[in-house]
């Protein structure tokens, strides 16, 4: 997907002086390029359309999700969305994933269930992620849909509605399988619920019973993990179920833990003042492997693009520096659409992948300070980290992957919204 192009003569130069740089505290920054290259990034699908997927149901998105803003160009087809996904991927360095959501299906204009959506439906995602070389994950849609109105799917007290979302869950693990099948190695099929309470509930206890039951009931048949891997992502709050969420982060640990499944953690999930940088290595001490669905939340679960902020270098040290690629996870989840679409994923992708280098271009110096037990040079050390030229390495590592350096990525982008978006009405 990205072209070959040839390295300039200023960033070769700039490069080599970094690498002198690097090498004198210890770091061998070819060697953090290679690494690099092997995590890949699941691009979100929905940042393209706002999250409105192909399903042409009527209402509003429900859940507790909400996308601001009216940017030209949105993708209104599944074709010009795997375009404007080919144009962001064409913009950022190394291999990559999709992660697509259930209500992305491709019917042929027929109205069908979500619990009799089959890999059928997506067999265009599949071929279209095959002739790109790129993984795929999945995601069920509980959703935007005239069963979850009231807020509740998977814990609804409703036999009838429950079961017809357990059903949903099961086709998805089904699909998320074939995908794995297809491609060649596992797809991670993620359930995010919105259920809850926007008011003091009478009873907290019943609805996660219900839950329990229900996630029992979904993952009940056996699927290799080669094919497919599940997880379950907890949730503080949102809009509608601010006092009370079912599926909470003490509710999902505990079921992820007893029952063997991934935990999602999302950056926008919790307390502004928690890190789920500081969680993984607790969870990874009782759970083989987790995902990560890397936002930036402003004041709430916001979702704003993924900026270089402390947090997200934060998240990336913890996978960097205890080796944690492998059981680590990375995907991104936001959406905004009051700038370009495509602008926003190639901006959120390339810093979580500069926050990952800049992990892997960690003087050893400061962890030995830690360990010696000298926390005066640890601090000292790593304030001045922030100084080495790591922007030099960065643009190499663009270069050497065929995409553009620094901010020349922008200048495709602006003259792909004049030629190709602005036509969309």
């Amino acid at each position: 997907m990205n072209s070959v192009r040839k390295t300039s003569k200023p960033i070769e130069l700039s490069f080599g002086l970094a690498k002198e740089r690097y090498a004198y505290c210890g770091v061998d920054a070819d060697s953090a390029l290679r690494r690099l290259a092997r995590i890949p990034i699941s691009l979100h699908c929905w940042q393209g359309d706002d999250l409105g997927g192909f399903e042409n149901t009527s209402g509003e998105l429900g859940g507790g999700l909400a996308v601001t803003g009216n940017y030209p160009g949105k993708a209104r087809t599944p074709v010009e969305l795997r375009a404007d996904l080919e144009k962001a991927l064409s913009l950022i360095p190394g291999k990559h994933r999709l992660n697509l959501h259930a209500c992305y299906a491709e019917t042929e204009g027929k109205r069908v269930e979500r619990n009799e959506l089959a890999p059928e439906h997506f067999i265009r995602w599949i071929d279209w992620a095959k002739e790109n070389q790129l993984g795929m994950d999945f995601n069920p849609t509980f959703f935007s849909h005239p069963k979850a109105a009231d807020g509740f799917t998977l814990s609804h007290r409703d036999i009838v509605i429950r079961s017809f979302w357990i059903e949903h869950g099961i086709a998805c693990r089904k699909i998320g399988a074939a995908i794995g099948r297809a491609l060649g190695q596992p797809c991670i099929t993620n359930v995010w619920i919105p259920d809850g309470y926007k008011d003091t509930p009478a009873d907290r206890k019943g609805p996660r019973e219900r839950l329990a039951a229900s996630l029992d009931s979904i993952f009940k048949t056996p699927i290799s993990p080669g094919l497919n891997l599940d997880s379950v992502e907890p949730k503080l709050f949102g809009i509608g179920s601010e006092s009370y969420v079912v599926g909470s982060h003490e509710f999902y640990l505990g079921y992820a833990v007893s029952r063997k499944k991934l935990l999602t953690l999302d950056a926008g999930h919790y307390h502004p003042t928690e890190s789920i940088a500081d969680k993984i290595s607790s969870v990874l001490q009782f759970l083989p492997e987790i995902l990560l669905h890397v936002s930036r939340g402003v004041r709430w679960d916001s979702d704003h693009v993924v900026t270089l902020t402390d947090e997200l270098e934060a998240i990336a040290r913890e996978i960097v520096a205890n080796d944690h690629n492998d059981r680590v996870h990375i995907g991104l989840d936001y959406f905004d659409a009051s700038i370009n679409r495509i602008a926003a994923w190639v901006i959120g992708t390339r810093n979580m992948l500069r926050a990952l280098l800049l992990a892997l271009l960690e003087p050893p110096a400061i962890r030995a300070a830690e360990t010696s037990g000298d926390h005066t040079a640890r601090l000292a050390l790593q304030e001045e980290a922030r100084a080495l030229p790591f922007g030099a390495v960065w643009d190499q590592y663009c270069e050497s992957k065929g995409v553009p350096a620094a901010e020349a990525w922008l200048r495709e982008v602006k003259s792909h919204e004049k030629h190709v978006l602005s036509k969309r009405r």
